[in-house]
């Protein structure tokens, strides 16, 4: 069962109570240079982000939101560190939400300048703590980055923030090491009702990052925590918005796309799947409307895959492949043709289920 928390806007999207898990990512284009941020944010659009993060970090930076505001689809976080004004120019500019480190923002005095920018301005605030910047006198305290030291560290700022009245907020407590975060985010999910932004930071690449992250944000979200996730990885934006919606997929949270089911390949493989999966990967890249598709190299699973998915083909001899719909057998269809078949077969499907949903919404609104 999920954990029941409050309920925060960050601009149009909700996040906590029973909204769902939201996905977002970070732009690492120069913000300065709002043409190209704004290129990536389509990126990241198109691929499904629910909200984005950008990087604030000098006054030309903050120049730039405005126009990136204006011309994003999604609510954008500015992300400030060090420069506390940073935080009331982007909030003067139309940020959704401020990411503040507590860490490195600096005194009480200028989080309370935030606050007051923050309201005047209708926009939410993130509290980021991080196992890599935790306050000298957290660290002198406890010796080393820990569960309690991160927990800490968030209810002092929690504890700014509601001492001056201000409850549109999350957080999260970041650590690279696996076990310390979700360590971190048990203990803070039993003390506050905010909701929480879940992340493994510092992940590493797209393997070994997806890993860690599947793992770490995974388990939190099996356990019912957790409002909103970003994948941190050292990878395009996109993929880690991609990965983010894998592991809501995995999980049964959240279905966007196309979830794909496909062996791991071996000699009795009657084409080349790992091949053909690469392909259908990306191509079907474009597809929102939530659907399976089964991709099997022979005849010893993929019937019985094939039976649980929307579409399905498995192997067959002579370079001829069943092709199934709906979990029935219904044609062949020969190698060369497979993937652009497979691909026409996905997007009828898409376009007939999304029919049927809006034939459904106009059934429901006249009565």
């Amino acid at each position: 069962m999920r954990r029941k928390s409050r309920q925060i806007m960050v601009g149009s999207v909700p996040v906590g109570g029973d909204a769902p898990v939201t996905v977002q990512t970070m732009t690492n284009t120069p913000t300065e240079d709002a043409r190209a941020t704004i290129d990536q944010i389509r990126r990241c659009e198109e691929a499904g982000v629910d909200i984005i993060r950008v990087s604030c970090p000098t006054a030309e930076a903050t120049a730039s939101l405005r126009e990136i505001v204006r011309a994003a689809n999604v609510p954008i976080v500015a992300d400030i560190h060090f420069h506390y004004k940073r935080a009331l120019e982007a909030a003067d500019a139309g940020a959704a939400c401020l990411r503040i480190n507590p860490g490195n923002i600096g005194s009480e005095d200028r989080v309370k300048e935030v606050i007051s920018a923050a309201r005047a301005n209708g926009c939410a605030i993130r509290i980021g703590v991080n196992a890599g910047s935790l306050e000298k006198d957290l660290l002198e305290k406890y010796g080393e980055p820990c569960p309690e030291a991160l927990v800490e560290s968030a209810l002092d700022h929690i504890r700014i923030l509601e001492d001056h009245g201000f409850r549109d907020y999350k957080v999260a407590v970041k650590a690279s090491d696996v076990f310390l975060a979700v360590a971190a985010y048990h203990a803070l999910a039993d003390a506050v009702d905010c909701p929480l932004h879940l992340g493994i930071t510092e992940a590493g690449g797209l393997i070994g990052g997806t890993v860690k992250s599947s793992i770490g944000i995974g388990s939190l979200l099996w356990a019912g925590i957790g409002d909103t996730i970003r994948v941190s990885l050292s990878a395009e934006p996109e993929e880690e918005v991609r990965v983010g919606y894998e592991i809501l997929k995995a999980l049964g949270i959240r279905n966007r796309g196309v979830r794909v089911v496909s062996c791991p390949s071996c000699a009795r493989q009657g084409f080349d799947v790992i091949r053909t999966v690469q392909t259908l990967e990306e191509r079907l890249q474009h597809i929102r409307t939530p659907m399976s598709l089964s991709v099997l190299g022979c005849v010893v699973n993929g019937p019985g895959e094939a039976r649980e998915t929307d579409i399905g083909i498995t192997g067959g001899g002579q370079g001829k492949h069943m092709v199934y719909l709906s979990g029935v057998t219904d044609h062949h269809v020969r190698d060369e043709d497979m993937v652009d078949h497979i691909v026409r077969l996905v997007e009828a499907k898409a376009a007939e289920i999304e029919a049927a949903a809006a034939a459904e919404q106009t059934l429901d609104a006249a009565e």
